[in-house]
């Protein structure tokens, strides 16, 4: 099982090069960070980052390890509770050990939301105000967007939440955000799926038929199946628009999103 780089570093740091940091010495050392959790194999991947995370928190308690552990048991959550839903006729204790992991979610949750009533976190923020609306957390989180803090200006994720927030009523500025997102996607890296149809949809609705048609074939080239290309294609052939250039053109964008050199196409 892969974990994520950032935590990999984390355990480096915690457990020194000699004598790496490993899931089953977390358990020995601290099992209440695993006996908590569900004890079959259901969301493997996710039970292991929340334990190697409980304990990089637990170590580090910064705001920084407490927003990664929020995602992670969010993720966490997510897959636990789908998994607690599957009915076991021989194995009772297997959905009961989900639903176990799924309260020891809520309950770390809520933890983590309490220490961090007074964060400046900008991804602290949004988790405040988008998952317990918050409003004073959303004031600071673009506080911090007009003084142009590096934190939510060069970030990738936080220029999507941004977008998120901003597409309910600013069109131009929600793709500005977007095109921006796409800018700081690094190389090897898969940028949030949500921003093509996003995109497509915004392009659209403002009748800019090629845009629209090339984040959707950026979309499929991505391999995002759920976006309706043909009510698009039928605009551009009405207007006796070619495709081939448009998807020269996709082609070029979905390789400089992949490579890490995406450029927006607006200025900022």
């Amino acid at each position: 099982m892969l974990l994520r780089a950032s935590v990999l570093l984390g355990l480096l740091a915690l457990a020194g090069c000699e004598d790496p940091l490993t899931l089953a010495k977390v358990c020995d050392e601290t099992p209440g960070f695993c006996s908590d959790l569900n004890k079959d194999s259901h969301c493997k991947e996710q039970r292991a980052e929340v334990i190697i995370q409980r304990y990089v928190e637990y170590k580090s308690p910064t705001d920084e390890n407490k927003y990664q552990l929020l995602k992670d048991f969010e993720k966490y959550d997510q897959c636990v509770s789908l998994a607690a839903k599957i009915e076991h006729i021989k194995l009772k204790e297997k959905t009961t050990s989900r639903v176990e992991g799924h309260l020891t979610s809520i309950k770390e949750m809520t933890r983590i939301f309490q220490d961090t009533k007074n964060t400046d976190h900008p991804g602290l923020l949004y988790y405040h105000w988008s998952r317990n609306n918050d409003q004073s957390a959303l004031t600071k989180l673009l506080a911090l967007e007009e003084k142009q803090d590096k934190r939510v200006t060069e970030d990738a994720e936080m220029q999507f939440f941004l977008a998120s927030y901003y597409v309910k009523f600013d069109d131009e500025k929600t793709i500005d955000l977007l095109y921006k997102t796409l800018e700081l996607n690094k190389a090897g890296e898969a940028p949030n799926p949500e921003i093509y149809p996003t995109l497509v949809s915004l392009f659209y609705k403002h009748e800019k038929y090629k845009h629209a048609y090339t984040f959707a074939r950026v979309a499929q080239l991505s391999g995002y199946e759920d976006v309706d290309i043909l009510p698009i294609e039928h605009q551009l052939a009405a207007a006796g628009k070619s495709l081939g250039s448009l998807d020269d053109l996709a082609q070029k964008t979905y390789d400089s999103i992949q490579e890490g050199s995406f450029v927006s196409p607006r200025g900022f």
